[in-house]
This record gives structure tokens, C-alpha cells and sequence, in this order.
């Protein structure tokens, strides 16, 4: 039993900068999948002069892409000052970036920044997917202006409760939208060659990967179709209710910034608690679940009575026994510094 605090608030003056990017990736229907880079002049071995951006990918390779030409064309001149418009404006805006990581916001690392904003490209979060696991959670630290631990993983967890509304069908598939990224993704072969993937990761010995989820109709792990991304889904017990409320914010990166979608905090601590007993048996990841919802357990007591209690009184039935059992695996991290959280878990 500690008693020393879970989080720690971050001064006004961030959470409005914070702010002030939120409104900025909210206007922004596509963002830079890589670094915002530069404009270039080239000419080809023709004599053809042309404009070129020149940037990093997510995996960190140099690339140039064709803008427009020739050089000096109406068109083309007006398409190129669009462009640089832009990259200055994430330019600018990574200063703030900067700032707010070294003041202990969660930022996302390239390869997941990168890959993020492929899939927000191409409307997935519009569309109702939702980003879970580790990196949803530095989003929800971040949207409720606290910092505390956040854990390394390589884990991208792309979920969705129905079926995706597109404005249109998506003219690639999910894999090709992943690969947008700048990153060679190729499908994880299943243990049954019979079953198909449902799982990305790049290539070669990395462990960079991505999940595609969905909610199971009982305490199985089903390989489900997703046909609108022409993919396939793991389905996970309780995820219906992690995914019954969700909410747009932002994604912080030293790229960059683009919105995505992820649950309530509210949802989300209560539906880590209740995963927290299901993999009991896997320590490290079951002990990361209870601490990520301990944390936010704490915040929202403290700053929004009664949030917890609300999420509680939607837990389906059959996860009642899991979640209690995560309140008691919890409650050694909140007793002394965080009393009020404990008491609304408790009920």
C-alpha cells in the first residue's frame, strides 16, 4: 500500500497548448504520414523542372515524392505553395510538440504516428474505428491533462463494435492503407494455415505490429471477417463495452498530431480491470491493465464524481465477477492516496 499519488496534474498553461492542437488536428482532414519534410526544386535527366517534397517516412527512411510541374506553371506553382503552407504549419506546430513531451505528455513514437495517420487519412477513425490499448490510454493522460508512467510497446490495437461507416467503400484494403505508412506490413501467419490473419506486423525481425479487433459474442477469441477493410478481426470478450463510448482527441507525436478515436476513460479503466482478471495468469500484462486503470480511476473520482460509478452500472452482467475481482487486485494502488476512487469502484 502506497500513499503516494498515481498522477500528477500538468499546469493550465499546457493543457491549453494541448488544446490548442486538438482544434489544429480537428482541421485536418490528412496529415503528414512521416515528418512534415521540405519542398524541393528538381529537374529530371529531360529538363523537366518540377517541385518534390523530401521527408522521413515511419520507418525512418528518406523519400521524395512528385508534387507538381513545371516549375513556374500556374497550376503547379499554386499546388506547391499549398503544400508549403502546410508543412510549415506542422513546423510550427511541433515546437509545441516538443514542449509538451518534454513536460511529460505521451507522445507516440514514429512507426506508430506514422501508421495512425495512414488509417486517419483514410477516414477509419471517421468512420467509428477505435484506437485501444497502451496508446489510448497516453491519449486519454494526455485529453485529462495528468501525466503518470506510461509503458513502451510496439502494440497498435485498431478495434471497431460494428461495421465502419464510410462515406464510400475504401478503395484498398487495410493492409495497403498500414503499408501508406511508409512501412513494409506484411500479415502474421495464424498457428491453423486454415485461419486467416488477423494480425500486421512489419517485416523482417521487428516486432512492430498492428491487431485488428472486435468484439466477441462470449469469452472466445473468434477470427472474424471486417469486409469493409477487407481484412479479418480477432473477436475479444467485453470489448462491446470498452467500445459503447468513445470520443475524438488527439494524437501527440514529435511528427506531428492527427485525431483519432478512442473509449471514455471511464470505459476504458473499467474494462482494464475487468481484462485484468481474465489474463490474470499473464503477470506483466495483467499488472500494466490494473495500474492503467488505477490511474484513471483516480483522476476521474477526484475531478468527475460519479463517471465511475456510471460506467459500472453498464458492465454487462456475465463480467460482473471479472471486474470485482479487478477492484480487489486494484485496490492496494489507491487505498492510501486515492481513497475517493476506491470507494466509487467499490459502490
Amino acid at each position: 500500500m502506497s500513499a503516494r499519488p498515481l498522477y500528477e496534474p500538468h499546469p493550465t498553461a499546457l493543457t491549453v497548448l494541448h488544446g490548442d492542437l486538438e482544434n489544429l488536428a480537428r482541421g485536418s482532414t490528412t496529415v503528414f504520414a512521416g515528418t512534415a519534410g521540405s519542398l524541393l526544386e528538381r529537374t529530371n535527366a529531360g529538363g523537366f523542372h518540377f517541385y518534390a517534397r523530401q521527408y522521413y517516412d515511419g520507418d525512418g527512411r528518406k523519400r521524395e515524392q512528385y508534387v507538381s510541374g513545371p516549375v513556374g506553371h500556374v497550376d503547379a506553382d499554386a499546388t506547391a505553395a499549398a503544400l508549403r503552407e502546410r508543412i510549415e504549419e506542422v513546423k510550427s506546430a511541433t515546437v509545441s510538440l516538443r514542449l509538451l513531451g518534454r513536460e511529460g505528455y505521451a507522445l507516440a513514437d514514429a512507426k506508430t504516428y506514422a501508421t495512425l495517420a495512414a488509417l486517419h487519412n483514410h477516414g477509419v477513425f471517421r468512420a467509428g474505428g477505435v484506437l485501444i490499448g497502451s496508446h489510448a490510454f497516453g491519449v486519454l493522460l494526455n485529453l485529462l491533462g495528468v501525466r503518470s508512467a506510461t509503458y513502451a510497446t510496439e502494440d497498435v490495437d485498431i478495434a471497431r463494435r460494428e461495421g465502419l461507416a464510410f462515406p464510400e467503400p475504401p478503395a484498398v484494403d487495410f493492409l495497403t492503407m498500414l503499408r501508406e505508412s511508409g512501412i513494409d506490413f506484411v500479415e502474421v501467419p495464424t498457428f491453423d494455415p486454415r485461419q486467416p490473419s488477423s494480425s500486421f506486423k512489419q517485416r523482417g525481425r521487428g516486432s512492430f505490429h498492428v491487431d485488428l479487433l472486435v468484439p466477441s459474442n462470449d469469452e472466445t477469441f473468434p477470427t472474424v471477417p471486417v469486409p469493409e477493410l477487407r481484412a479479418h478481426a480477432t473477436g475479444v470478450p467485453y470489448l462491446a463495452y470498452v467500445l459503447g463510448e468513445t470520443q475524438a482527441s488527439v494524437l501527440l507525436a514529435r511528427e506531428g498530431c492527427c485525431l483519432v478515436r478512442v473509449p471514455t476513460a471511464e470505459r476504458y479503466a473499467i474494462h482494464k480491470l475487468i481484462v485484468s482478471s481474465l489474463r490474470a495468469q499473464n503477470g506483466a500484462k495483467s499488472e500494466k491493465d490494473l495500474r492503467q486503470a488505477a490511474v484513471l480511476a483516480a483522476v476521474l473520482a477526484e475531478r468527475f464524481p460519479g463517471a465511475i460509478e456510471e460506467a459500472i452500472h453498464r458492465v454487462p452482467t456475465g463480467a460482473a465477477g471479472w471486474l470485482r475481482s479487478g477492484i480487489a487486485r486494484a485496490a492496494p494502488l489507491l487505498e492510501a492516496a486515492h481513497p475517493r476512487a476506491l470507494a466509487e469502484l467499490v459502490g
